[in-house]
């Protein structure tokens, strides 16, 4: 009987040990799973976030709106770090390179980049907004080529 009770008991442990690991197993796929990469999408360029990832820096002054954005693990040629709102008067070279200057060493903590910027300048001659312009900053990396990473510190 001893050895009837022993093999019940090894048998219930087999049993119990085979639905455990079943369990950890599908919750181990489950868990780890990363979501799946945004789609490369159009946005306009004066509509761009910080994060945002872009095939190429548009021509403004030559009239292109929309950009191609990617996720940041796709070659791309530059990434949004910053939008500052802006006087008009101030929405000048001078004052975006120290902004961008000073939001990329924030931004990536330092590092093979340059600073590049857009300015937005929605003005409303009716309205009282102090701030109609907005400076997006956007980085490169410093030899020309792309980028295949974000350039967020961690």
């Amino acid at each position: 009987m001893a050895s009837g009770a022993s093999f019940s008991r090894v048998a219930h442990w087999a049993i119990g040990a085979a639905a455990a690991a079943a369990v950890l197993t599908a919750c181990a796929a489950t868990s780890h799973a990363s979501p799946a990469a945004p789609a490369p999408h159009t946005k306009n360029w004066f509509d761009l976030d910080a994060g945002d990832c872009i095939t190429d820096v548009p021509a403004v002054d030559t009239g292109e709106v929309t950009v191609t954005v990617v996720d940041c693990a796709a070659p791309h040629r530059a990434e949004v770090f910053l939008r500052r709102p802006t006087a008009v008067d101030t929405a000048v070279t001078d004052v975006a390179d120290t902004v961008c200057a000073a939001g990329l060493a924030r931004y990536t903590g330092g590092g093979p980049f340059v600073a590049d910027y857009l300015i937005d300048s929605n003005q409303d001659r009716t309205s009282a907004d102090p701030l109609p312009s907005t400076i997006i900053c956007l980085l490169e990396a410093g030899n020309g080529g792309l980028l295949t990473t974000s350039a967020r510190k961690a």
